[in-house]
C-alpha cells in the first residue's frame, strides 16, 4: 500500500487511551486512525502505533478477537475442557465453513498482522526515534507477528504468509505449507532473541511488551512443536538461569499481574457494569450466584484431577441451582468492586516452561531430570512427586499440562495434535469425532474473495 495509506488502531478510544499510558508510558494519541506516514515521522505516536498493537492481543468482552478469550473458549469446547450450555457446535467439533468464530479468528490475526507489518515498515524507515530504539521495536513487532502465526498455523494448518501491506501482493496471497510458515516464526524469533533485552522495556515495571525472555518462551514452545527438543530445554534453561521469574506459592495467586511466575501478560480490562477483570473471566463465570454457568467443566477434565489437588479446588468452582449441580473454571476469579484490577491476561508462565522442559528431557532420554521438572509443577499443586516409570512418563507429562494448563490459550487443544494422540483422546471421547476436525474452516468469505485459498479437508 501507498505510504499514505490509513492504518487503524483498532480499539474503542478509552481502552486504547488505557493501553497506551500502561503500555508504554506515553499519552495516548487522541484518534484512533492515523496515517502511516504521519505517525511514524513522530516518536509519541510511533509508540502510540506500537501500544495498539499490544491492544489488540486482548479479547473485548464478547471474545470478538484472536485474544485469549476467543481461543480458550473455543479450543477447550474442541478438545475436552469446556461444554457451552446454548451450543454444541464447538464441543462436537462441527464447525462450518461460514461459521462466525473461524471467521473472526482469522480476519482479526490479519488485521492485526497488518498492522504489526505496517510498524515494522514504518519504523525501519523512520528517523524519528533512534537506531537502537528502531531495531527494539521492530524486534518487539516481529515477536508479535510469530505469536500471532503460531495462533494461525495451530488453529488452520498451513495459511498465507502476509509480510508486506502492499494490498496488491496480500489479496491473492496463497496459503503455505506449515513448515514455511513455522520457518517465519523462527526467523522472527530469532531476531527477536538477538535484539530484545532482559529487563522489560515498559518503564512502570509492568510484563506488558515482551523481553529476551519473553521471546524465549515462545521459542521454547515453538521447538517443543516442531520436535527439537534440545533447542526447546536451551531455552527454558536459559530462562531459569535469568533468576527473574518464580513459581507462585499457591494456584490462587498465579494469574496476578503481580505474580513472579508470568513471563508475559497484558492488562486485565474490568468489563464496565459487569466488573470482571479480564474478558476469560467475563465470558467464564456465572452472570451472579442465581445463574447457571454458561460454560461447565468437562467431566473429563473434572475427572482427570487427582485426589486433592489444589488447582481443582481452586481453578474448578462447584455449585448446586434448583436441583443441579454445575462444575465452572474460576481460573480467572471472581468480578472485583473496587478500581484495583489484580489479574491480568496471562500469555507465557513458568509453570508451561518448566513442563516444557520436562518434555523435552523425556524425549532426550534425560528421564531425572525431566521427573524433577516435573515434580515442581505438580507440588506446588500440593501433589506427591511422579512415582511412575520411564515410559511412562512422557504420558504423565501430557496429563500434568492437560490439568495445569487447562482453560490457556488452547493449549490443550494444540497439544492433542502436536503428540499426534487427537483422535485416539478425542474418537474415544466424542461419537462424532474426525480427523479432519482437528483444523478449523478456511472461512468461506476468505474462499470466495481468494481464487487462490484451498479449502481444508472436510469442508
Amino acid at each position: 500500500m501507498k505510504k499514505n495509506r490509513s492504518i487503524y488502531i483498532i480499539a474503542a478510544a478509552a481502552l486504547f487511551a488505557m493501553s497506551c499510558n500502561k503500555l508504554v508510558d506515553i499519552p495516548a494519541h487522541p484518534i484512533d486512525q492515523i496515517t502511516e506516514g504521519t505517525v511514524f515521522s513522530d516518536s509519541a505516536d510511533i509508540m502510540s502505533a506500537v501500544a495498539g498493537v499490544y491492544s489488540n492481543f486482548k479479547a473485548n468482552a464478547s471474545g470478538g478477537s484472536i485474544g485469549a478469550t476467543i481461543v480458550t473458549v473455543n479450543g477447550g469446547q474442541a478438545a475436552d475442557e469446556l461444554i457451552y450450555a446454548y451450543s454444541s457446535t464447538y464441543v462436537n467439533n462441527a464447525y462450518l465453513a461460514d461459521d462466525g468464530t473461524a471467521s473472526t479468528l482469522w480476519n482479526s490475526a490479519y488485521t492485526n498482522i497488518y498492522q504489526m507489518n505496517s510498524c515494522i515498515a514504518g519504523i525501519s524507515g523512520t528517523s524519528a526515534i533512534s537506531d537502537s530504539l528502531k531495531r527494539a521495536l521492530v524486534a518487539e513487532m516481529k515477536f508479535d507477528r510469530a505469536f500471532y502465526y503460531f495462533q494461525m498455523v495451530n488453529l488452520f494448518g498451513g495459511v498465507p504468509l502476509v509480510t508486506v501491506t502492499d494490498y496488491n501482493v496480500t489479496a491473492t496471497q496463497p496459503r503455505v505449507t506449515v513448515d514455511e510458515v513455522y520457518k517465519l516464526i523462527q526467523a522472527d524469533l530469532a531476531e527477536a532473541r538477538s535484539l530484545l533485552k532482559a529487563k522489560y522495556p515498559s518503564t512502570s515495571g509492568t510484563k506488558y511488551r515482551p523481553n529476551l525472555y519473553t521471546a524465549m518462551a515462545l521459542s521454547a514452545k515453538v521447538f517443543l512443536y516442531r520436535q527439537q527438543w534440545d533447542s526447546a530445554a536451551q531455552m527454558v534453561n536459559q530462562i531459569l538461569a535469568s533468576g527473574l521469574y518464580a513459581m507462585a506459592s499457591t494456584p490462587s495467586t498465579v494469574f496476578y499481574q503481580s505474580s513472579n511466575e508470568v513471563i508475559w501478560n497484558l492488562p486485565g480490562s474490568i468489563v464496565s457494569t459487569s466488573n470482571f477483570q479480564t474478558g476469560e473471566g467475563y465470558t467464564l463465570l456465572p452472570s451472579s450466584i442465581y445463574s447457571a454457568p454458561a460454560y461447565q467443566v468437562n467431566p473429563i477434565l473434572v475427572n482427570a484431577f487427582e485426589a486433592n489437588d489444589l488447582r481443582k479446588a481452586t481453578w474448578i468452582t462447584q455449585t448446586t441451582l434448583y436441583g443441579t449441580t454445575y462444575n465452572y473454571p474460576t481460573k480467572y476469579k471472581n468480578r472485583t468492586y473496587d478500581a484495583a484490577n489484580r489479574e491480568a491476561y496471562v500469555m507465557f508462565r513458568l509453570a508451561d516452561m518448566y513442563l516444557v522442559l520436562a518434555e523435552a528431557q523425556a524425549h532426550l532420554g534425560n528421564t531425572s531430570d525431566a521427573i524433577t521438572n516435573l515434580n515442581i509443577v505438580r507440588s506446588r499443586a500440593g501433589l506427591a512427586g511422579y512415582a511412575g516409570t520411564d515410559e511412562d512418563l512422557l504420558t504423565a507429562i501430557y496429563h500434568e499440562r492437560q490439568v495445569e494448563m487447562a482453560f490457556e490459550w488452547g493449549n490443550r487443544w494444540y497439544d492433542l495434535k502436536r503428540t499426534g494422540t487427537i483422535d485416539a483422546v478425542l474418537g474415544a471421547e466424542k461419537s462424532s469425532w474426525k480427523s479432519t476436525a482437528a483444523l478449523l474452516p478456511i472461512p468461506s468469505t476468505q474462499i470466495q474473495a481468494n481464487p487462490n485459498l484451498i479449502q481444508n479437508d472436510g469442508y
